[in-house]
């Protein structure tokens, strides 16, 4: 057995590694400048507190990049996040873990341990194969996943109304019905007049 532990045998776990002291002479081998260099932003001190994403003061990337279309600054914040998310369900996942006649909710695909929480809305997507009917609910479906659930007899439930991404067309104008057509009568064009000849100056009585 190993000595008990006291203050004779007391020692660390690992030997200590030395920190190189900088600025001691020219013999240190981190005299002079302390391995800094010759002037510029790195040799000053507070040179390593700049921020991630700092590139000296030039227009950084982050910014010559284009926006995304959106209401997403703080003054818009009632409308909502520009970028949302969903958590996909395919329907092989349904069924595989769901049995014939049961309800999809989200709250039962986290019981299943399909999903972690409820706080990220559902969609279903149609991946793979469904021969079970199912009573689905969630926040949003694809076509081909709502085709194959009314195919093997389910039914679909949506939490929430879908989007529309582009907008409805205005009717068209429909033309006025057509009025019958009036017959002219031929008119006599009137005759030209002749123009008078002019009288020269200095002339007449």
């Amino acid at each position: 057995m190993p000595d008990d532990l006291n203050l004779s045998n007391l020692k660390p776990a690992q030997a200590r590694k030395d920190r190189k002291r900088i600025g001691r002479g020219l013999g240190s081998g981190k005299g002079r400048y302390s391995g800094r260099g010759i002037k510029g932003q790195k040799s000053r001190s507070g040179s390593h507190k700049m921020r991630p994403g700092f590139e000296g003061g030039q227009n950084p990337i982050y910014m010559r990049l284009g926006k995304q279309r959106g209401p997403y600054s703080k003054d818009a914040m009632p409308m909502g996040p520009h970028r949302t998310s969903t958590a996909p369900v395919n329907v092989a996942t349904l069924e595989e873990r769901f049995d014939a006649g049961a309800e999809v909710t989200p709250e039962s695909l986290v019981e299943k341990g399909v999903l972690k929480n409820t706080r990220t809305d559902v969609k279903i997507l149609g991946n793979g194969e469904l021969k079970k009917k199912l009573a689905v609910t969630a926040h949003a479906v694809s076509a081909t996943a709502r085709e194959k659930i009314e195919a093997a007899g389910g039914s679909i439930t949506l939490l929430r109304e879908p989007k529309q991404r582009f907008p409805k067309r205005r009717a068209e104008r429909t033309p006025p019905p057509d009025e019958p057509e009036v017959e002219e009568s031929p008119t006599e064009e009137p005759e030209a007049e002749e123009p008078k000849a002019e009288q020269p100056e200095g002339e007449g009585s």
